[in-house]
């Protein structure tokens, strides 16, 4: 297997830092040459004049590919700007609750890899590009983005197979080399920014034009280093980002955009609290107590063989439901000694010393765009993403994967005028995707309770991990597979008010996976499953535009998603089946239903969105329980954005959310770790925090069937305001109502209100901010796989911080 180690701390960007200086800055001033300029896509962005924090952008090309603006386009999707991250401090994919709808996350351990949209996993993309699958193998950068879109609901025809929730699509911050080109000289400037819990942040980034012989070359790069602490103990977190894109014509019909992004990311996942009460969660009581050992060996670490050997012929731990188990149910060598209490800190989590998440991406494009006519464009885009990734946790979970993606997309677009009343927009979008897999991990012997967070980690619940033996895994699986797509979409805007879109999408794919049973803990023979399947995607949209500025929409899509794991993998379960016949399970349909109004009013000063929606997956065998399970989501959001005058501007969003699980509802069953709230008539839980209780939680109704950790009700607002002078302010607030750990309700998380705000300084030269989340301190939590480990683990959050930047511009 791959080798993998932590990297060279803060080399990369320090030499990318020297090279921008010596080149000479940025393009980021290229918005100032006019009200509107061409975006990285050949296409017209509108930008509001009068805005001058920046915070009303309103291009939405990325739901569908056309020139619609995001009134315009009949889905449910909001944008947020490089301004508006700096503005609120949006750092991490968390954050976009306070400017977005439907974007609250659940905890993925900690680490915050891609957006749950209305409460089902979403994917990532990349210049419009799917990328390698990541769901917590590292946090995805989007400070390093020009622009962020969250789209909600599956993903247009054009796209290929995605996920039922949504996607959030990544703008690099290089993706302005094309404005850079229309630059006298080249610009930059460089950034510090340093914060609570020694967070340490570089940036430096340089573009403008450039030629290769006679040719006009627009380029911009980007570069970040990060060394910083953590408020959780035992945490740390090291990181490079180097982003470099060109844009270049080749004639005046004919031009190449390409470039690429390299990521290093060295740091851990934060399981949060184990042993997980309700009085833990109102007054932070925690139960302390040391498990029984197993490590017969002395080496510091208990292996599979230490587990198996010592459970022997213990009583079984699996109960149904949780509720039947007694006193009498539990093996005294499941108790903990030396059983106490005492206050437990938000800081003190379930990470040990050498715990660690390490992770390489690199990411790379290659767009080819050329103007047939003023009508026609044809244009390929080609992607590679490769993805390694190294999973360590002492208390018992570690993972490996070694991933790449390579993608070819021939976009034919063309306009028609077919009748006065009548005017069209086509794509037509051939494509191919090979994904290449190999991902192991290792969970058979999981176990949370056994670690005791007032000490340090110890020989007592220290996991000998699969990663470090290289063997004893509980999956092993290597793989391909290609999709083979032709997407078709279609515009229509009929007698200037009548917009209808409609579309389609075939796929077929080629799919082979190998479980490499002698890598296993329970060796067995190899098995592949070979197979290949299809799938049709369809959309159908129809939009009106009043007279007096709204615009109603109604949505119907359905969508074809791959199941995927963690790394990208696809199971041979999913493809074959024991005895060799087809299982049909790699590919499931998602349906959505949505129906809206939008408007754009006062001279684009008043944007407002509303939408109702219903979206569900429509088989409950194939899924991913970790990254992809079978939902429906029905609800609705409320976002609006208001610039009060040229100074003044708030935002606000609103979401009702209500989420079942299909699987439990159909089968009557949801598989659990059983915590202190699902055994009531077990009168103390350390009896069996030595070990792990798992038991079915039985469903027998719709009320029953709804998914835990996302609260029903969520809303945010945020004001900015800017005094002249260079000198401005912003201040925001979220809501969230109360919501239970797991899915068994046993353990119910309090509600919460965040405020946070910050201050400004701006010239031409130089940029001084202040800023602070939480200011009042609140206390709160975030579920961690709630149908799964939601009785068991919890995220405590973060307390009250404060984060200063200084920025030079050149």
């Amino acid at each position: 297997m791959t080798v993998h180690t932590c990297f060279s701390r803060n080399k990369l960007a320090l030499v990318v830092s020297l090279a921008c200086a010596a080149l000479a800055p940025s393009v980021f001033a290229a918005e100032e040459l006019a009200s509107t300029t061409t975006g990285s896509s050949g296409v017209e962005e509108m930008l509001v004049t009068a805005d001058k924090m920046g915070l009303m952008t309103k291009e939405g090309k990325s739901a569908f590919g056309f020139n619609k603006t995001i009134e315009e386009t009949p889905r449910s999707l909001s944008t947020v700007s490089s301004d508006m991250m700096e503005a609120y401090n949006i750092t991490d994919i968390d954050d976009l609750v306070l400017v977005s709808p439907g974007a609250f996350t659940q905890s993925f351990f900690g680490v915050a890899g891609s957006l749950d949209v209305r409460g089902t996993p979403g994917e990532v993309y990349f210049r419009g590009m799917r990328r390698v699958n990541n769901p917590g193998n590292y946090p995805t950068p989007i400070g390093a983005s020009s622009r962020i879109d969250i789209v909600r609901g599956p993903a247009s025809p054009i796209f290929g197979p995605s996920k039922i929730g949504g996607y959030l699509n990544f703008e690099p911050k290089s993706a302005r080399a094309e404005s850079g080109q229309y630059l006298n000289k080249a610009e930059g400037q460089f950034s510090l920014t340093r914060g609570s819990w020694d967070k340490n942040i570089v940036t430096a980034e340089v573009g403008g034009p450039a030629k290769i012989g006679d040719q006009d070359l627009g380029f911009y790069v980007y570069a970040e280093t990060e060394n910083s602490g953590s408020y959780y103990e035992n945490s740390a977190t090291d990181q490079n980002i180097l982003q470099a894109a060109f844009n270049m014509e080749l004639s005046p019909s004919t031009r190449i955009e390409f470039g690429g992004m390299y990521h290093e990311f060295d740091g851990n996942q934060v399981a949060g609290w184990n042993r997980l009460t309700q009085d833990l969660i109102d007054h932070g009581t925690y139960i302390t107590g040391s498990p029984t050992s197993i490590d017969t060996n002395g080496d510091g670490a208990n292996s599979p063989d230490e587990f198996d050997a010592w459970i022997g012929t213990q009583t079984s731990n699996f109960f149904v439901p949780g509720a039947a188990a007694t006193d009498a149910d539990m093996n005294p060598a499941w108790a903990l000694q030396n059983v106490g209490t005492t206050k437990l800190k938000g800081s003190q989590t379930l990470v040990a010393p050498d715990d660690k998440l390490v992770t390489t991406v690199t990411t790379l494009f290659f767009d080819a765009i050329h103007d047939v006519s003023d009508t026609f464009t044809i244009t390929n885009k080609m992607f590679y993403e490769s993805l390694e990734n190294i999973n360590e946790n002492a208390y018992g979970f570690s993972q490996f994967v070694d991933s790449y993606a390579v993608e070819d997309q021939v976009v034919f677009a063309f306009e028609a005028q077919h009748a006065d009343w009548l005017k069209a927009n086509y794509q037509v979008s051939p494509s191919i995707r090979y994904t290449n897999f190999k991902q192991g991990d290792d969970f058979d012997y999981e176990v949370y309770d056994r670690r005791d967070l007032s000490k340090p980690s110890s020989g007592l619940d220290k996991k000998l991990l699969a990663t470090r033996t290289d063997s004893d895994y509980s999956n092993y699986l290597v793989g391909e597979y290609t999709d083979y797509g032709l997407g078709v979409l279609a515009d229509f805007t009929i007698a200037e008010n009548l917009g209808l879109l409609v579309g389609g999408r075939y796929d077929m794919i080629d799919m082979e996976s190998t479980s490499v049973g002698s890598k296993l803990h329970n060796q067995a023979p190899d098995f592949t499953a070979k197979d290949t399947d299809e799938g049709g995607s369809w959309t159908a949209s129809l939009s009106y535009k009043t007279p007096i500025g709204f615009i109603p929409y109604v949505t119907r899509s359905t969508q074809s998603t791959i199941i995927m794991g963690q790394g990208s993998e696809i199971s041979p379960g999913l493809i074959e089946n024991a005895d060799g016949t087809a299982a049909g399970n790699a590919i499931a349909d998602s349906d959505l239903k949505e129906a809206g109004v939008k408007g754009n009013f006062f001279d684009n000063r008043v944007y407002f969105s509303a939408a109702f929606f219903n979206q569900t997956r429509t088989n409950f065998s194939a899924q991913d329980q970790v990254s992809n399970s079978t939902t429906e989501s029905e609800g609705y959001e409320l976002e609006g954005r208001f610039l009060i005058t040229e100074d003044f501007t708030i935002t606000a969003a609103l979401t009702h959310l209500e989420i079942k699980n299909l699987t439990a509802l159909n089968g009557g069953t949801q598989f659990g770790f059983l915590g202190a709230g699902d055994l009531p008539n077990v009168s103390d839980p350390s009896l069996y925090y030595g070990y792990v209780v798992k038991g079915l939680t039985l469903v027998g109704n719709e009320d029953q069937a709804k998914k835990a950790g996302i609260p029903e009700n969520m809303v945010s607002v945020t004001g900015a305001y800017n005094f002249g002078d260079g000198y401005s302010i912003t201040a925001s607030a979220v809501h969230a109502e109360s919501t239970y750990s797991s899915f068994s309700k046993a353990i119910k998380l309090p509600s919460y209100t965040l405020f946070n705000a910050g201050i400004s300084y701006n010239t031409d030269t130089w940029g001084v901010s202040l800023q602070g989340k939480n200011l009042t301190n609140e206390r709160y939590f975030r579920a961690n796989f709630p149908d799964l480990f939601g009785s068991t683990i919890v995220l405590p959050e973060l307390p009250r911080s404060f984060v200063g930047k200084v920025t030079f511009k050149f």
